[in-house]
């Protein structure tokens, strides 16, 4: 889906108020005494004068913040300024080169996403830079490093700190822009078709919004596995780039019904249905898997349909929700699961999907796909559509 709202008009970079600056530290020497004191024996040497502590230069850069909910210009750049930053153990500081959009800003910008701060808030989950300074115990990463990083919130901006555990060393062959697009997307893509669904050789696909991140990234890690066959909903003009990416039977959801089309392609239905939509898609879906197939819910997009929330939406959403009791589930030997990223907090599931993905990177089965990419300044102009 795209937004219909024109953009914004551009906000201004908003020089936030300095710190009060620390007071110069005071030498521990004594003064130097008069000539008419009395010289200390020989035979112990007076202290030289310490030098007055030199002031860390204030650390300035901009930042893409959240300053309330509502439409794109409540996305503001900002210049912070701070001291620079004490790391803990663990940590490491990045200059961020490039960070990624997903879905779920799209849902904070409105409200709608439970783990993002309140506001003002500078937003951003993904991110990739180089590493510009590392804390205490921190063994495997090293200043220079090119890394992805990983965040709750925090990467729209120029440095960001982050947990060395959720950093990731980038191939050579990788450009920032890759990495900034690849942990949220394939990571979500990967862990519902393969820890969740088991994806397996023969199985059919169906993957809703097939030209959205998600939807790229599950189409391409389909193709990992032999023998899959991928239904993808998509509007018209993006059936091209779809099928070029791996979509075997591309369906316009606005011109026909989905659930006909795949009926007349595949009458028992699909083995796995992918559904970041909700509502009663949820219940179309359901109706389309085969015996011992599986739902993935991992969204609720039919809740964002413009600019600002929509009680309207959220509400026929939720009224047409899929409901079941445990006895339908066992007679009619389906799966319904649910998936968000956000809460998942297993670090070694994190290091093994990205040790898993970055190699099918390198091997050349996936590669993100820009869309396009803008400067800090030209965001605010632009706002950023659904």
């Amino acid at each position: 889906m795209s937004g219909e709202e024109g953009p914004t008009q551009q906000q201004q970079p908003e020089q936030e108020k300095k710190p009060d600056e620390p007071p110069s530290a005071a030498s521990d020497a004594p003064q130097q005494e008069s000539a008419a004191a009395a010289e200390p024996p020989a035979a112990v040497a007076e202290p030289p004068a310490a030098a007055p502590a030199a002031e860390e230069k204030p650390l300035s850069f901009r930042a893409l913040v959240l300053t309330g909910h509502g439409g794109y210009d409540k996305v503001k750049l900002q210049v912070k300024t701070m001291a620079k930053p004490k790391l803990k153990a663990g940590e490491v500081l990045v200059r961020v080169k490039a960070c990624g959009l997903n879905f779920a800003e799209l849902l904070a910008r409105q409200g709608l996403y439970e783990l993002l701060p309140s506001p003002p808030v500078t937003m951003g989950m993904e991110g990739s830079g180089v590493i510009e300074a590392v804390g205490e115990d921190v063994n495997d990463r090293k200043v220079g490093d090119r890394v992805i990083a990983l965040a709750r919130s925090g990467m729209w901006q120029e440095v960001a700190v982050v947990s060395a555990d959720r950093t990731f060393l980038m191939p050579e062959e990788m450009s920032f822009e890759e990495g900034a697009a690849l942990t949220i997307n394939y990571m979500t893509a990967y862990m519902m078709l393969f820890e969740m669904a088991n994806l397996r050789p023969g199985k059919s696909v169906l993957i809703h919004m097939a030209a959205g991140g998600v939807g790229i990234a599950a189409t391409q890690l389909c193709q990992t596995v032999q023998d899959v066959t991928v239904f993808g909903t998509a509007s018209a003009s993006k059936h091209e780039t779809i099928t070029q990416g791996g979509v075997t039977h591309p369906i316009d959801y606005r011109t026909k019904d989905y659930v006909e089309e795949i009926r007349k392609i595949s009458p028992k239905g699909v083995d796995i249905v992918l559904d970041p939509l909700g509502g009663s898609d949820t219940q179309k879906g359901y109706s389309l898997l085969k015996p011992l197939g599986m739902i993935i819910v991992f969204g609720a997009a039919n809740c964002v349909t413009g600019q600002r929330k929509n009680l309207l939406a959220m509400a026929k959403t939720w009224y047409n929700q899929l409901s079941l009791n445990t006895m339908k589930l066992m007679q009619s030997n389906k799966a319904v699961s649910g998936f968000h990223l956000g809460y998942i907090t297993d670090e070694q599931l994190f290091g093994r999907t990205m040790s898993t993905l970055l190699e099918l990177y390198k091997q050349g089965k996936i590669k993100p796909r820009i869309d396009s990419s803008y400067h800090f300044e030209e965001v605010s102009l632009i706002g950023f559509a659904v």
